[in-house]
């Protein structure tokens, strides 16, 4: 990011995201139950409706548990290895290190992609000198495409079904990170957004990209 001063290591997501893993509650009930270049998001809570007459495809049933090892967003360039990550001292998912910015964490004590429940994925949006993984993230719009490869090679395929910005003063973890429909297996892609805070050395808001799986196929048929 580009604030010199900014503490090495910080820039997790924001407080809002702290407060919600906190709620280990909701954690189990999604199981299945810091300066920028620039912002690519603004503004208060908002979602990107899906246009009329594009409705998007079925669930598919969830898949037997596998660990990621990589996600995709061809519409948005976004290919990148995924590593699983734990809670840092204050209770929030701690993203990769900014040694890696392409690398994007997955929570690995929660729901693996394309199982029965809410998956969680988590990346930076840049660095001090340059964008990182999900620099692109709050392009993406319902109906867009992610493909997540899994460890016994397969490639889980999701569909965005929402895209929302929480700031940290309306954040809801309960839409952010709670099932959209009871016994699917559903995906988030998290990064920060909004406006650079030089005083608090934050971004103002989270982006949420909510999406749901619709197919599986082997790793031959994608490029993951």
């Amino acid at each position: 990011m580009a604030d010199a001063d900014r503490p090495a290591g910080s820039g997790r997501l924001l407080t809002g995201v702290t407060w919600a893993v906190l709620l280990l509650g909701l954690w189990l009930w999604g199981r299945g139950a810091d300066g920028g270049n620039s912002a690519p998001t603004t503004g208060d809570v908002a979602a990107v409706g899906r246009p009329l007459g594009a409705p998007l495809p079925p669930a598919h049933r969830p898949l037997d548990g596998a660990l990621p090892q990589r996600v995709e967003i061809p519409s948005l360039e976004i290919a990148a290895p995924v590593v699983p990550r734990e809670l840092d001292a204050d209770g929030a998912i701690e993203p990769p290190p900014y040694e890696t910015p392409g690398t994007v964490g997955w929570y690995g004590d929660g729901t693996e992609p394309g199982t029965k429940g809410t998956a969680l994925l988590v990346g930076h949006v840049d660095t001090e000198t340059e964008p990182a993984v999900f620099y692109g993230l709050s392009a993406a719009r319902p109906g867009t495409t992610i493909w997540v490869g899994r460890d016994d090679g397969t490639v889980a395929e999701f569909t965005v079904d929402d895209v929302q910005v929480f700031t940290r003063e309306r954040f809801d973890a309960r839409k952010a990170y709670g099932p959209r429909e009871d016994g699917r297996a559903e995906l988030r892609l998290i990064t920060c957004g909004g406006t650079y805070d030089r005083e608090a050395h934050a971004y103002t808001a989270n982006v949420v990209v909510s999406a749901y799986l619709t197919g599986e196929s082997g790793a031959s048929k994608s490029r993951v």
